[in-house]
């Protein structure tokens, strides 16, 4: 049975711009959450700073605000601490891919239980529209007026080469797909990563919602998620040959961070599990 939509629902006044893709996640998550039967206290969104990291803001769970590009740390923090929490990282191609790629990189070698979901718009919104790490080649930006001069980052092998568990892609402008493919992700026991498409209708007039409609396609049900040769075929397709969407690889075997760790994966969660304060005590006074 589903929990009620609108548990998920906030107060808060949204400053996004009219018409931004960041809704479209919004939307999906409090669907994915609902139908998931989850309830707001089960749930911790962390982000770092951004526009999309403004998420836990717009929706009622718990919610932390890192630092720029740190929206990694406290998901591990979180995780640890309490291994049935449903923690969920929502944060920006800049700051995920940009400020945060070495935490990128690292904890999908710990295979966290955490969803990652990154709203990838290719362009910094937040500061006024300079290319972000996943900005085109040649891209005109308020900030590269004759053009980004570097190679896009790409995401989807960067994960796949390091080992991710989970690698997805989705569409804000689907919701019913994005939805559908958080709660898969949720499900996953590890790192779960969804790049999803999101166009910013203020800076980058190049990838529009129509720029994406013309592209897209979803992955049909034939398609092995299992097969990493064909999962790095597939993360390399993009602009007018296609951009596949759905899950391109996942390796339901690979063992959790917490599940490697004996003391984390049996018994409770360590918030939990009782303690003296006399066991801080004598554990300070080892470092003296």
């Amino acid at each position: 049975m589903a929990t009620d939509i609108k548990l998920f629902d906030s107060n808060d006044e949204n400053a996004w711009c009219p018409g931004c893709g960041n809704f479209g996640i919004l939307n999906s998550l409090k669907k994915a959450f609902s139908e998931a039967n989850l309830k707001p206290h089960q749930i911790l969104l962390c982000s770092g700073i951004g526009q999309a990291a403004k998420t836990p803001h717009y929706i009622n769970t718990n919610g932390f605000n890192g630092l720029h590009g740190r929206s990694l740390p406290p998901a591990l923090g979180a995780n640890v601490a309490n291994k049935d929490l449903k923690i969920v990282v929502t944060s920006g191609d800049g700051d995920t891919y940009g400020e945060g790629g070495n935490h990128f990189i690292h904890n999908i070698r710990r295979n966290l239980d955490i969803t990652h979901l990154v709203h990838d718009n290719q362009i910094y919104g937040l500061t006024k529209g300079q290319g972000s790490p996943t900005t085109a080649k040649g891209q005109v930006t308020s900030m590269q007026l004759d053009g980004v001069r570097v190679d896009a980052f790409q995401p989807l092998t960067t994960a796949l080469t390091m080992g991710a568990t989970f690698v997805a892609r989705s569409f804000s402008g689907d919701v019913e797909h994005l939805s559908s493919l958080i709660q898969k992700a949720m499900e996953h026991r590890g790192y779960a990563l969804i790049d999803i498409l999101q166009p910013c209708v203020t800076f980058n007039k190049v990838n529009t919602f129509k720029w994406y409609k013309d592209r897209i396609y979803k992955l049909d049900e034939n398609y092995d998620t299992s097969n990493k040769e064909e999962a790095y075929k597939k993360a390399n397709e993009w602009g007018d040959d296609g951009i596949p969407l759905g899950i391109i690889y996942q390796n339901k075997e690979e063992t959790s961070f917490t599940d490697r760790i004996p003391h984390l994966r049996d018994g409770k969660p360590l918030v939990d599990r009782e303690w003296n304060p006399q066991d801080a005590k004598k554990f300070m006074k080892d470092f003296k």
